[in-house]
């Protein structure tokens, strides 16, 4: 059974993800006493999104939702990707910026600029972060053999947040493990900002 989402702005109206956890592939077609001979592959979906130009992927298992730009509260005395908290339902959600956090420029508020919410597992409790994007593109799936793995810079550059390299439509898409985006000291300053309210 297919569950749509649908989102306007950040690049316009389109649907958003089928649900699934995985897909079988038929193996030459060949069945057995009425049961389909096949490799069973983890078929990933991921929402793509870019960031300065270049387009990046999160599973899109971690997204609650996408939003337009509301007003964000800055908070003092946090780390500059730490953008400030936003109201969602009368609940307190930190915006982290993405393009600081990897050493860009900061995002600039476009019509296209979104804010991904998306949960991530900090000390095995789940927190609700809202993620600054350039826009958002599209929901892709992916099989095993279309990832490659992470590169290896070096031992003191970290690529630990990479869950891969994914080849679409003839370019690289760098998929995040958003768990491992930001440092546990980090996501736990996070955690304390639920305590600020506008």
């Amino acid at each position: 059974m297919k569950q749509f989402l649908k989102w306007s702005g950040c690049g316009g109206w389109f649907d958003a993800y089928e649900l699934k956890s995985h897909s079988i592939k038929e193996n030459e077609g060949i069945m057995q006493e009425g049961v389909i001979m096949a490799d069973e592959l983890l078929t990933t979906q991921y929402l793509t999104f870019t960031l300065a130009e270049e387009v990046f992927a999160v599973d899109v298992a971690m997204v609650r939702e996408i939003l337009e730009i509301p007003i964000i509260t800055k908070v003092p005395q946090v780390p500059d990707f730490m953008r400030g908290v936003i109201n969602l339902r009368g609940c307190v959600v930190p915006v982290l910026d993405l393009r600081l956090k990897f050493g860009m420029p900061e995002t600039a508020q476009t019509v296209n600029t979104c804010i991904i919410v998306v949960e991530v597992n900090i000390d095995s409790e789940n927190a609700v972060l809202g993620a600054l994007a350039d826009s958002v593109q599209e929901v892709i799936e992916m099989e095993p053999s279309q990832i490659e793995a992470g590169p290896h810079i070096g031992n003191h550059l970290r690529t630990d947040f990479l869950k891969g390299m994914g080849k679409y439509n003839n370019r690289f898409v760098m998929i995040l493990d958003i768990d491992k985006v930001f440092s546990s000291t980090e996501l736990n300053a996070v955690q304390g900002l639920d305590s600020v309210t506008e």
